[in-house]
């Protein structure tokens, strides 16, 4: 049996096996993201020493959600899911993108209220989360899975992303 796997999750493998650039490994993430689910906003973040905050290491609108930005997830329901727990999270409308998140107001600005949240983790541990938004009602739980393939190709990346945060906060 001969399976066609879509082009762009074939480059995305590649560019995870290849690349010692984490932007190039998040950069095809987000276009194996675009050619089999879409999305308004895709955000790659990482875990921050400690737990209680992550890192946006790559974002579709650096306007809205800029690189480097910080968020305190602290001890929330959705941190204690997501990170804590280590699982996916389906959000399909603005109810419970209020319940997960606290700039739920600046999601609904971008048309979004739609959300798919993957811990990416490696060895078990979550290292960082892949965090996908559309308008409301745009994903299913077969579109959670699709997602799940694509965070598995990020721990990697996601590990040269945290070191590079890390030396450039010691210079």
């Amino acid at each position: 049996m001969t399976t066609e796997l879509p082009p762009a999750l074939i480059a995305l493998a590649r560019a995870a096996a290849s690349e010692a650039d984490p932007r190039a490994v998040f950069r095809a993430a987000e276009a194996a993201n675009a050619a089999l689910l879409g999305h308004r906003l895709f955000t790659i973040l990482f875990v921050v020493p400690g737990g209680a905050e992550v890192e946006r290491v790559h974002s579709s609108d650096p306007v809205a959600y800029p690189l480097t930005g910080r968020k305190h997830m602290g001890p929330t329901p959705w941190g204690d899911l997501v990170l804590k727990q280590g699982r996916t999270w389906l959000g399909n409308g603005m109810d419970d993108i209020r319940w997960a998140f606290y700039d739920h107001e600046t999601i609904a600005r971008l048309g979004c209220a739609a959300c798919i949240n993957i811990p990416v983790r490696e060895g078990g541990e979550v290292v960082g989360t892949l965090n996908i938004l559309d308008a409301a009602d745009s994903y299913t739980e077969r579109d959670v899975a699709t997602a799940e393939v694509i965070g598995g190709f990020l721990p990697g990346a996601l590990r040269r992303a945290a070191t590079l945060a890390a030396a450039a906060a010691r210079d």
